[in-house]
Order: C-alpha cells, then structure tokens, then sequence
C-alpha cells in the first residue's frame, strides 16, 4: 500500500477535535492540501477553530457532505465518528482511502525521530514543556499534541500543531483508544498508569507493547510502582525518590510558582500543583538526555507560559481567582484541586462529566478520590454528563456521583444546568475563594469560564 504521507489531499470528518485538528494543521504545514468539517460548523455564530484552521489554508465545511468529493486521496476519522454519518457514507460510496486518526499520526511519526510521552494524566503538559524547551534550545522541533500552547495561541494560532525544520517530533501516544502500540518512538516517556477509559490489566498490556516498541531510549517516573515496572533498569528516569537519576526534591509552590531541585540546579517554573514537577523532571530529562544542560533547560523553563485550559488563570478579582482545567478524570481532577487547594483556604469546585460509558465505567473512582481529596471547607458541583451525539446508553447521572460524594462527608451540590451555576456559587462566594472550573471534550467549555467569569461580575 501506497505511504500514507505520498499521498496529496486529506480530508478530516470531526476536525474541530483537538486531536484531529493538530494532525490537520501539521499536514497543512507541510504543503498538503488539508480540507474537513465538524457538525459544530454547522451553526450560524462565528467557530473560532474553523477560522483559525482556515488561516492554516484548511478549507472547512458543514458536516453535511458536502466537502467530500473524487479529488480527495485520505479520509480521515477518530473513533468518534460513527459509520452512519453522512460524509463516512458518502466517503465509503466514492471508494476513497478511510484512515483511523491514530493511523494517520503513526504515518507522520514515521518520518520523523519521534518523542513519544504516554501516561494517563499530564502528556499535553509535558509535550509543551519539552517542545518549549527543545525550541528554544534551536532544535527546531515539530510537535502534535492535544491542546495549544498559550506562547502560539498569543501568536493568533490554535497552538496545538508546529512542523519544525528539525529532526524531532514530540507526540502524545494515546492510551485511550489503544493507539499507543502503533508507533515505534525514538524515545519513549511514560508518566502513569491509572485507570481511565480502561480497565488495568488491560492498560499494562497495552504498556508493555509500548515498551517493546521503543527504539532507543524509555524513560519512566519512578514514583509509581505500575510504571516502574516498565523500566529497562537504565539511570536516565525521573521521579521524586532515589530510584532516579532526575529526582526532584525540596518542591514549594509559592503562589502561581512551583520551585524545586533537581541535582544541583534549582528549577522555577510559573504554573502550580506537584504533578507539574512530575511532567518538568520528564521533560527534562528528555532534553537532558538530548544534550540540552540543567542550567539552560532551568533558564527556558522560568519563561514557560502553559498550556490551554490546564489550570490556566481566566481572572484574578479582589474577591476570587478563577482557574479553569481540562480535567476529567479521577487522578486529573485530583491534581487539580490539590494544586488549587494550596492558593487559598476554600476551593469552589465545577465539574461537568463526559460521556455516559466514560463516567459509568469510573464512577467508584470519581466518588473516592474527590471525597478524598476535598477539605470539609471545599465545596463541589456538577452538571450533567455531556453527551457528545451517537447511540449511547444514558443510564447514569452525575447526580449519582454527587450523592456518593455527600454520602462520604463532603459538600457537594448537582445542578443539572450549568448556566445556572454563577448563580449558584455567588451566593457561596467567600473573600480568598478559588473557583476551579473541570472538564473536557465538550468544545462549548471553551466559552464557559468567560461565561461563568461575566455573570459573576453582573450579579
């Protein structure tokens, strides 16, 4: 079969996905002729991705089929894409070349020596600090990754894609969808193992496949036994404990600062929570191990701006900060609100689940670890699952979550509409309060923190 990457024109069903748009833009960005659609696209208002996609020379059409024609070589799709859509159909019925997303991207990493960061939780945080790195260190590096880089967003672009000159690629390998055990990385980085979309056993196979495809170099965080596992036995690891070369040690968050050691060089980085030293020291050691020195990756690192939605600032007022986060996970809200729990003495917390089989599969989970982790001063909402189209079974609520949280002791409220949550937390609001906002997928969320921000203000 003909290499993907021979081929000319590519077109993406879903491409307002962050997945599937940073594969898009990559494409465009060498020199193929890129085109896609999103059923967000079909509504009147103005789609801020379909007009930054189309500043990359991505053509965008409504998900209504009419994009699809004969001069296209590549259809592209995620595993969100259902068989019965219109433009899957019409695809199928002109004999055009149907591609999996994961498929697609295992085609580009192919061409390139590839940095492949794995893990349940902070791979999106870790591809922005090694690219940031590595791009300031003029390795001139390429990277596609899940969410867009502040740095690039400031620059008028969705940030989530760069085809760099230079020889590395860094990806995110996705556990998910089992598409991990595609791609054959020059160096491999695995951050955790926790489960999410599927079940553990399940989870290390995958893991292990992963490993054995790994051409020079795996890198493991040794603070988690599950990943410790997988290590080769080579010094190049990071962790918080003597088992690694790249160990941090004396971590103090002051403010929206993390400061911490590693070796003999002092680290300050401008964002919060410990498990983003955890993401730092793989980065590190990734650059390190590349040939980049502790004092110049600390250097790079202090002008580090973040990444979108992860516990990104949306407004400081005299009363509040409001932070909003992409988590949507047990381990990833967790985190969250640890990192928020050390800037003041109450954190006011939003949720919005996704996916009705997602929150099923880990409802125990959720109702532990956000019982576990909330102060009796901490108070959680949530809003009802977001439900993301297709043939799903609706057979819970994430007011069952909320009564197992209330059951454990801790304050916690479902408000099935989230319009109404300003509403709600204003008569809550206490001087020195962090709003925490959490949730993903659901592309509205992009709007909901301003949201939630405006109403406060006019209450």
């Amino acid at each position: 079969m003909k290499k993907l990457l021979n081929y000319n024109s590519f077109y993406f069903i879903g491409i307002a996905g962050v997945g599937m748009s940073a594969i898009a833009q990559y494409l465009s960005n060498i020199d193929k002729k890129v085109s896609g659609s999103d059923r967000v696209f079909n509504k009147a208002n103005k789609n801020k991705t379909k007009i930054l996609l189309e500043k990359e020379n991505i053509k965008c059409f409504p998900q209504d089929g009419s994009g699809i024609d004969s001069n296209i070589d590549v259809v592209v799709v995620s595993t969100a894409i259902e068989n019965k859509v219109e433009e899957y159909k019409k695809a199928k019925e002109l004999g055009l070349l149907i591609v999996h997303r994961a498929k697609m991207l295992q085609a580009i990493t192919e061409s390139k020596k590839t940095i492949a960061i794995s893990g349940t939780s902070g791979k999106s945080t870790t591809v922005a600090m090694l690219y940031h790195i590595l791009e300031q260190a003029n390795f001139l590096p390429s990277f596609i990754s899940g969410a867009g880089l502040v740095a690039l967003q400031e620059k008028g672009k969705i940030g989530n894609a760069i085809a760099g000159k230079g020889d590395w690629l860094i990806i995110e390998a996705d556990e998910s969808d089992g598409s991990l055990v595609n791609y054959k990385p020059e160096i491999g980085v695995i951050l955790n193992i926790d489960k999410d979309h599927k079940e553990l056993k399940e989870l290390y196979e995958i893991f292990n496949t992963f490993k054995n495809n790994v051409q020079n170099k795996l890198i493991v965080n040794t603070k988690q036994k599950k990943v410790l596992k997988y290590s080769f036995g080579e010094n190049d690891n990071f962790g918080v404990n003597n088992l690694a070369k790249y160990c941090g040690i004396n971590f103090q968050q002051i403010g929206f600062q993390i400061k911490f050691n590693v070796l003999d060089t002092v680290f300050e980085i401008p964002t919060i929570g410990e498990h983003n030293m955890e993401n730092a020291l793989a980065a590190i050691a990734v650059a390190n191990y590349l040939g980049v020195g502790l004092p110049k990756i600390s250097e790079i690192l202090k002008n580090y701006k973040g990444i979108y939605r992860r516990l990104q600032v949306v407004c400081q007022s005299n009363n509040y900060i409001l932070i909003d986060d992409y988590a949507h996970n047990p381990a990833k809200i967790s985190a969250a609100l640890k990192s928020c729990q050390n800037l003041g003495s109450r954190v006011i917390a939003w949720f919005q689940p996704h996916g009705f089989a997602p929150t099923k599969f880990l409802k125990n989970e959720f109702i532990s670890e956000i019982s576990e982790t909330l102060r009796l001063s901490d108070i959680i909402f949530m809003s009802e699952i977001y439900y993301a189209g297709g043939t799903v079974k609706k057979d819970i609520s994430a007011n069952d979550i909320i009564n197992g949280i209330l059951q454990n002791g801790k304050t916690a409220y479902y408000v099935k509409n989230r319009e109404n949550i300003p509403k709600k937390i204003s008569g809550l609001l206490q001087n020195g309060d962090i709003l925490l906002l959490m949730g993903a997928r659901d592309p509205s969320l992009e709007q909901f923190a301003d949201f939630v921000k405006k109403r406060l203000e006019n209450i």
